[in-house]
């Protein structure tokens, strides 16, 4: 896939929601592990966007270590590179292997 055809005004809209919605999993899924600890209530109606939020974290997650793996490859910092792929997600990996940006 080419990511010169896609319009740059949707990848950065994608990542902007991306980034925002990985960060409110995780701050959901904080307060879930807070609300277990402290014996707390949680609301039974929430255990589908437990379920996708967590699907979401691991994908990103598995994303993220792909993102590390290959990035010295490509003259990046894994890390940074990482991290940038867990928050963004699957754009993240397309512009790690975009051909076009090779050495």
């Amino acid at each position: 896939m080419n990511l010169k055809s896609i319009n740059k005004n949707i990848l950065s809209f994608v990542k902007i929601i991306s980034t925002v919605l990985i960060t409110s999993a995780i701050g959901l899924e904080s307060w879930n592990i807070y609300a277990v600890i402290t014996d707390s209530y949680v609301p039974s109606s929430l255990n589908p966007i437990f379920w996708i939020e967590r699907f979401a974290i691991t994908s990103h997650f598995i994303e993220g270590i792909i993102a590390a793996f290959y990035a010295p490859s490509r003259k990046k910092m894994p890390i940074k590179y990482a991290t940038y792929t867990f928050f963004v997600g699957t754009i993240g990996l397309l512009e790690l292997f975009d051909r076009e940006n090779d050495y």
